[in-house]
């Protein structure tokens, strides 16, 4: 599976299919297309780093059902849609799910080009903060069930002779758990694990 960033241009009609890819393949970036959205879903790529252009109107599932059905799915890969046919209600829609912009034609190559470019370093900081976040669930995992008890009142702020009292321990064993905790957690002060519990908490 490549890991190369891929515009997947995504429309029914082969002559824009033909023109915007030329326009992407000359401006040096890696581009994929499809001539509806089954033949996307088929082809198995949606999990790879890109972005989508996508025309809105499209026999069979339209761009907005497939907006829906990847939004559905988990699948935060940036979309532009592009339509002939555009109308205020049908940009709000698709701008309320997501959408990384919508665009109408006919439109300037440079315009595109200049949001793709923006859509891909989206899609790259955001799978970059998805990593961060894998890991740092991957080390939660690594906690016990008291040592949990105690990361989470340590990241309320209490000091230790508190959680040794709320949780029937003692105080050396309760300086045993944090020091674990940090240890499994890679974390180096309070502050990081703040970090690490707001990253896990962040909306993806």
């Amino acid at each position: 599976m490549s890991d190369t960033p891929t515009v997947f241009l995504i429309d029914d009609d082969r002559a824009v299919r033909d023109a915007v890819g030329l326009l992407l393949q000359a401006s040096g970036l890696a581009v994929e297309t499809f001539a509806s959205a089954a033949e996307f879903l088929d082809a198995g790529v949606v999990h790879r780093p890109g972005c989508l252009v996508l025309d809105v109107r499209m026999p069979g599932l339209s761009g907005l059902d497939l907006q829906k059905e990847l939004r559905a799915k988990g699948h935060r890969t940036p979309i532009i849609f592009m339509t002939g046919h555009g109308d205020v209600p049908m940009a709000i829609r698709a701008m309320k799910a997501g959408a990384f912009d919508f665009i109408e034609k006919p439109f300037q190559g440079q315009t595109l080009l200049a949001r793709i470019r923006e859509a891909l370093a989206s899609d790259s900081r955001q799978r970059r903060r998805q990593a961060c976040r894998d890991k740092a669930a991957a080390r939660l995992a690594l906690l016990s069930p008291r040592e949990r008890e105690v990361l989470e009142r340590v990241a309320e702020g209490q000091y230790n002779k508190v959680i040794a009292a709320e949780l029937g321990i003692s105080l050396s064993t309760v300086e045993i758990h944090r020091k674990r905790v940090m240890e499994k957690l890679q974390a180096e002060s309070l502050s990081d694990l703040i970090r690490l519990l707001a990253l896990l908490n962040e909306q993806p």
